[in-house]
C-alpha cells in the first residue's frame, strides 16, 4: 500500500535542497530519509533525483512528480486548517428530526433566532413521528416527546424540558354534555384521539393523592395529527389530551377548558438524542446549546 508519508518525505528533500536539512525540518534522519526516497523511487519505477557529491536535482519524472506532491501536501494542510476553523466556528449543515406538533408550535418559531445567531449553519430538518435510526439515516439531533427516555438504548440524551399533556374541551362540549364531576363521568362525553385500536382508545389520568384513571372510549374522530384535532376540539366535536405548549393560548382566552381539574395524563419529556459527545461538531454543539438555552420551561 502507497504510504503517503514518502510523498511529504520526498516534497520536503526537494524544497529544502538536501537530505540533511529536510532530516533537521522533519525530525528525521538523514539515512531513514534516504532509504524512504529510493524506495518510492523503486516502487515507481522511475528515478525522481540525481544525487551527486555536492548537490541534487530532479529528473523530468521527478519534477512532475514533485508538482504532484506539493499539491498534496497544500490540501493535506488545508484540511488541516478547515478542521482547526470548524472546532472554533459554528459551520455546515446540520441535520435534524422534529416530531410534527414540537416543530409547529415550539421549534419552529426558534429557528429563525438560531439562523440569526449562527449565519454559516444550515439546519435541514425533516418534520416527522417516524422513528429515525440516527446512524442510519445520518442524522446529527433527533428530537423526541416521549414519557421517558429510557428507550434511548446507546444514544446520548440532553434533556431539554417536560412537558404536561392535558384532557381539555371547549366550554360549548362541556355545556351541551355537562361537566364531568368525577372521573366516571367522562363516559358521557364525545371524544377525538390520536388513534384507536378496533374503534377504542384509552387515556390514562393521574389525581389527587396518586390516584389513576384508565378512561377507555371510543373517539367520534381519529387523526394522526395533534394540530388537526385541536380544531376539532376548538369546533365542540369531543374532548381530547393535548399537549401544554399547543393549547396556552386557547387556556388563557377561554376557548378551551380543563375537562376535570385535578385530574391529568402523566408527563412526558422533551429531550434530543445524538450519537457522541465525541468529536462532536461545533454547529451540533451550538445547536444543542441553543435548544437548551431557548426552549420554554415550566
Amino acid at each position: 500500500m502507497q504510504d503517503l508519508n514518502d510523498m511529504l518525505y520526498f516534497t520536503e528533500v526537494v524544497d529544502s535542497g538536501g537530505f540533511a536539512a529536510a532530516g533537521r525540518t522533519l525530525g528525521v534522519t538523514k539515512s531513514r530519509l534516504s532509504r524512504r526516497v529510493a524506495a518510492l523511487e523503486a516502487r515507481l519505477g522511475v528515478r525522481l533525483l540525481q544525487r551527486t557529491t555536492r548537490k541534487l536535482s530532479l529528473t523530468a519524472a521527478g519534477e512532475l512528480y514533485h508538482r504532484h506532491c506539493v499539491a498534496m501536501c497544500d490540501e493535506a494542510r488545508a484540511a488541516d486548517d478547515a478542521m482547526a476553523q470548524a472546532q472554533t466556528e459554528p459551520r455546515g449543515i446540520i441535520r435534524v428530526t422534529c416530531p410534527v406538533t414540537l416543530a409547529q408550535t415550539v421549534l419552529g418559531p426558534l429557528l429563525p433566532t438560531f439562523g440569526a445567531r449562527y449565519p454559516l449553519v444550515n439546519v435541514a430538518m425533516e418534520v416527522s413521528n417516524r422513528v429515525v435510526d440516527l446512524i442510519e439515516d445520518g442524522v446529527d439531533v433527533a428530537l423526541r416527546v416521549r414519557p421517558s427516555t429510557a428507550d434511548s438504548g446507546s444514544l446520548v440524551v440532553k434533556h431539554l424540558d417536560t412537558t404536561q399533556s392535558l384532557l381539555v374541551a371547549s366550554p360549548a362540549l362541556l355545556e351541551r354534555q355537562q361537566r364531568p364531576a368525577v372521573p366516571a363521568d367522562l363516559a358521557r362525553l364525545d371524544t377525538v384521539a390520536m388513534s384507536a385500536i378496533d374503534g377504542r382508545a384509552s387515556w390514562k389520568l393521574l389525581g389527587p393523592g396518586g390516584l389513576e384513571h384508565l378512561f377507555q372510549h371510543q373517539p367520534r374522530f381519529v387523526a394522526d395529527d395533534l394540530l388537526t384535532l385541536k380544531f376539532a376540539v376548538l369546533a365542540g366535536m369531543g374532548s381530547c389530551v393535548l399537549p401544554d405548549y399547543m393549547c396556552h393560548d386557547e387556556l388563557d382566552a377561554g376557548r378551551l377548558v380543563p375537562v376535570l381539574p385535578g385530574w391529568q395524563p402523566p408527563p412526558a419529556v422533551v429531550y434530543a438524542v445524538f450519537p457522541s459527545r465525541r468529536g462532536l461538531l461545533p454547529a451540533v454543539r451550538a445547536f444543542l446549546d441553543f435548544l437548551g438555552d431557548n426552549l420554554p420551561r415550566r
